[in-house]
């Protein structure tokens, strides 16, 4: 094998199987001499790939774990596997690891060939994750095209449709995702309101990347997090959320998201008190999926909610 750059992918490939290559069996399998080995084992190195040799008669080389993360050569069914993964992580937003998902997701995507790209698709529609209801599904592509616009600084064009259900058309200049554990949401600059905007991801349609590029403007706020907790909180006042579980705090926690988290109070009891952001109609509805008594004290807009609540449930199976 003549050709330097394609025997150093066949060679990276099999240094990639977790074993011990004798350099005489990688001269044997690449056709090479092992002093072409010993050279190209360099040229590996060089690049970045921790390649670890062991002295002795024969010898032999394995790839080991480096300082930092080269790239990886993937067989077919590996970059099938990952995709998939990948993109429950994105839609589903895995907490801590939603993001990450996004980026690997979109750069992966990219150069999928079309035959493994449509194998992808055929195992994510197979299949029905089963998820806590704790925000809406937002579909993988819809989540790489806005997440490669980001990247690529490309304007973007889509569909949206409002809380109250009126449906716009956006042409925006996209500046980053980001992810509350219970949702995804796009910051961008939108061009047809010359204003800043949050856009919940599950509520757009058709993202359409125009080819146009544009320098990205400077965010109001220090950062995108903390322009979508400004955002957040403009739209939803907070509310200062008082209930009490006949439950051990432990059964309670592990039933609401993250941050409503109960502290014990008495043996079998626990207690729920935090100030929050989300609406009187979602906390109903996930206090009421605790799958345990409970008793709201406050604030006055859940408790009102929750009794007009209970009366429409009991009349629905009366």
């Amino acid at each position: 094998m003549t050709d330097t750059p394609a025997r150093l992918l066949n060679l990276l490939s099999l240094l990639q199987t977790p074993r011990e290559w004798p350099g005489s069996e990688l001269a044997e399998r690449l056709s090479v001499s092992p002093r072409t080995i010993r050279r190209d084992i360099d040229r590996l190195r060089d690049l970045g790939y921790p390649v670890e040799a062991t002295m002795g008669a024969v010898g032999g080389y394995r790839l080991v774990a480096g300082t930092a993360m080269p790239p990886l050569l993937l067989d077919d069914e590996e970059a099938v596997a990952i995709a998939v993964g990948l993109r429950a992580g994105a839609g589903h937003a895995i907490e801590g690891v939603e993001e990450a998902s996004v980026r690997a997701l979109a750069k992966l995507e990219q150069v999928l060939p079309s035959r493994l790209r449509h194998r992808v698709s055929t195992l994510q529609n197979a299949t029905i994750p089963l998820t806590r209801g704790d925000g809406a599904t937002v579909a993988p592509q819809t989540l790489t095209a806005l997440a490669g616009a980001v990247t690529g600084q490309e304007r973007l064009r889509f569909g949206y449709r409002a809380g109250d259900g009126t449906e716009t058309k956006r042409l925006v200049e996209p500046y980053r995702l980001v992810s509350t554990g219970r949702r995804w949401y796009l910051v961008a600059y939108d061009l047809g309101r010359e204003d800043w905007r949050t856009f919940r991801v599950d509520r757009v349609s058709e993202p359409f990347p125009t080819g146009a590029r544009f320098t990205p403007r400077e965010l109001p706020a220090g950062d995108a997090a903390a322009f979508m907790e400004q955002s957040m909180a403009r739209a939803q006042p907070e509310l200062d959320l008082d209930v009490s579980f006949e439950a051990p705090a432990e059964f309670v926690a592990a039933r609401l998201p993250a941050h409503l988290a109960p502290v014990p109070e008495g043996e079998g009891a626990c207690r729920l008190r935090v100030r929050t952001a989300d609406s009187v109609e979602w906390l109903a509805l996930r206090l009421a999926l605790v799958d345990a008594a409970f008793t709201v004290h406050g604030p006055a807009a859940l408790v009102g909610y929750v009794e007009e609540l209970a009366a429409r449930l009991g009349a629905a199976v009366r």
